[in-house]
């Protein structure tokens, strides 16, 4: 992660990596991706969590990112071509947002299973949807913005690019802030008010797993939304090592957490719930009969 100056730059001044990409760290993060996103994919077939698809679609992004990188490293100190650039950019930024609309609806399988929809403040069918909708709006921004500023070199461009960024990245802030507030509410009054499902099922390890990748892709996005504020001749954008620590490096601890407290098994258990009322309602209605 060197910070010597690359030779790929235009006349405008603009370098796709004010470094010599790491070609050792690219390895090591492709290397734990796959490993974190091929457990991933067992898990969702074999626990049929298809909640985590795009959880799983974001650790596919992230391989491809810093697949991208390692090509780029390859190719020190420059020219680097385009597309790689491209890809890493855009598949970096937006990969977290994918990990959120699986932990938002993570958090609606949570209060089912407990049963605790009178917990919410807002109706549980409308948790998904709102903070889903807002993370989509999130995505698309950042994808929009991250191929504006990576396909071009024209510092206007590039400048309206980094601010559609900005903005993609304040409305996942703002949505993950809100998430945070709901489910420490919903938890806070479950405490108070225990459902006669939440003393016997195991719901608190999954709220705590919810809130730790939260933490996580929340300081990124901070981070993140810090670096393009600065530019692209700013520290954070000029020093690779942030990349590492603030995003590869959390984002892979959030993907490895959900490998060891994977929502399967709130999948099972209000799967097993539907099914038992199910038969209840046969039963009532052959009773009937």
């Amino acid at each position: 992660m060197s910070n010597s100056t690359s030779t790929d730059s235009s006349d405008s001044g603009f370098e796709k990596y004010p470094y010599e990409p790491s070609e050792a760290a690219a390895i090591i993060f492709i290397v734990l991706f796959a490993l974190t996103t091929a457990l991933h994919a067992f898990q969702l077939i074999s626990k049929r969590t298809w909640f985590m698809i795009p959880f799983l679609v974001g650790g596919a992004f992230e391989i491809a990112g810093y697949v991208s990188r390692l090509i780029s490293s390859l190719q020190a100190p420059g020219p680097y071509a385009s597309t790689p650039y491209i890809v890493q950019t855009i598949t970096l930024l937006v990969a977290p947002a994918l990990f959120a609309a699986s932990i938002y609806m993570q958090l609606g399988r949570i209060v089912l299973m407990v049963k605790g929809d009178d917990k919410l403040f807002i109706r549980r069918t409308w948790v998904t949807k709102i903070f889903v909708a807002g993370d989509v709006a999130s995505f698309l921004l950042q994808a929009a913005g991250g191929g504006i500023s990576a396909s071009s070199s024209d510092p206007s461009t590039t400048s309206t690019g980094k601010d559609v960024i900005v903005v993609g990245l304040f409305v996942q802030i703002i949505f993950f802030g809100l998430f945070v507030l709901v489910a420490g509410l919903f938890n806070i009054r479950l405490n108070k008010a225990p459902t006669p499902e939440s003393q016997s099922l195991p719901w608190k390890r999954h709220m705590w797993t919810l809130y730790a990748v939260s933490i996580l892709i929340f300081v990124r996005s901070i981070v993140r939304v810090v670096e393009f504020i600065q530019g692209f001749d700013g520290y954070i954008y000029s020093h690779e090592v942030f990349l590492y620590v603030f995003d590869a490096a959390m984002m892979f601890v959030a993907m490895a957490i959900m490998n060891v407290v994977h929502p399967g098994e709130v999948a099972r258990i209000v799967r097993g719930q539907r099914s038992e009322k199910d038969v209840e309602s046969g039963s009532e209605m052959t009773g009937r009969l």
